[in-house]
């Protein structure tokens, strides 16, 4: 099927989002105040039992922090979806959710060496992660007058893709679609000075198997590997949800230092991992994030690894198409 032929009629898919739209909209008629907290006791309370959400979290707490109190597995598992209804109807509130990160102050180790980057025109690549609302912070640095573009994950049910895509490219644009067709876009603009934003905390069956608290996860090394090519900073970047429910703290960290790809990622992994600790109920648990790991490693962060992405210029091709086969249409906004 080519790009311009209309999908086949799918009645799950219309009837999934004409009940997303139905939601939305009622929703969208209310203060934002009360939409972006109601939003997210609907996706904890009644999407996510109904999903299965609920015992996706517990499953990865259970193999990843197996002492955790039961009382704290139970706040988490009603938290995560909290969070991820947050999220989404912030994504959608377009002017009223940019206008909040427009004004948020960027803070980290990493501020002035992105302002360096830009101010010379060098590519940064900001990593970030399914992780409090990665699109508060994207939001923050295009009001400053950054050139953030992001990569995204098309879904499946090309209904809901249509408006999602027109909802985060309201917060900003470019926006390169993963696979084939975004990739040439992605890598001119990066090579133009372009910071573009990627999370990496998904399961990659071409990655590598890094360290993630203390085990193997699967990891993409393309984020490194874009770097080394094209000589771009790498820079962790996170929006932590503040107790309110509804402000960030945006987070700049240092860049990290240029090495081998394994290496490099393997920081990721470990910047992640440690702001995870530090707010466990802000990660998607929901993520199958160590399908094909999930071995126990020596130490956390010590690198272990069975196999990589691949050489060379492939691995960033690689990664991309791998991500279309391992993408999970059901979990709304999770590019």
């Amino acid at each position: 099927m080519s790009e311009d032929t209309p999908p086949p009629f799918n009645l799950r898919h219309r009837l999934q989002d004409l009940l997303f739209r139905g939601m939305i909209g009622g929703l969208l008629c209310l203060p934002y105040r009360i939409r972006v907290p109601l939003c997210g006791w609907v996706v904890s309370r009644v999407i996510a039992p109904l999903a299965g959400y609920r015992r996706r979290i517990r499953d990865n707490l259970a193999m990843i922090l197996p002492d955790l109190p039961q009382d704290e597995v139970r706040r988490i598992t009603r938290a995560v979806p909290d969070n991820v209804g947050r999220t989404l109807i912030e994504i959608y509130s377009g002017p009223e959710f940019i206008a909040r990160a427009a004004s948020l102050p960027l803070q980290g180790e990493g501020v002035a060496a992105l302002a360096e980057a830009h101010a010379a025109k060098r590519p940064v690549i900001l990593v970030t992660a399914h992780f409090g609302n990665y699109d508060a912070s994207r939001a923050a640095l295009i009001a400053r007058g950054y050139p953030v573009g992001a990569l995204y994950m098309e879904m499946a049910n090309k209904s809901f893709n249509a408006h999602y895509v027109q909802a985060i490219s309201r917060i900003g644009t470019p926006l390169f679609p993963r696979g084939r067709k975004g990739l040439a876009d992605m890598v001119r603009f990066l090579r133009g000075g372009g910071m573009l934003g990627l999370l990496v905390d998904q399961h990659m069956r071409s990655g590598a198997l890094l360290g993630f608290f203390g085990h193997e996860a699967l990891t993409a090394l393309s984020a490194a590997e874009m770097a080394l090519k094209y000589d771009a900073l790498v820079v962790p970047t996170y929006a932590v949800r503040q107790p309110d429910g509804l402000s960030f703290e945006v987070i700049v960290e240092a860049p990290i230092p240029h090495g081998d790809p394994a290496t490099m990622t393997q920081a990721l992994n470990d910047s992640l991992e440690a702001l995870v600790r530090r707010h466990l109920d802000q990660w998607f648990w929901i993520h199958k994030r160590w399908k094909g790991g999930g071995g126990p490693i020596a130490a956390a962060g010590s690198g272990a690894r069975r196999e990589e992405a691949g050489p060379g210029e492939a691995a960033p091709r690689k990664a991309t198409m791998d991500a279309e086969r391992d993408k999970s249409p059901e979990v709304p906004g999770a590019p």
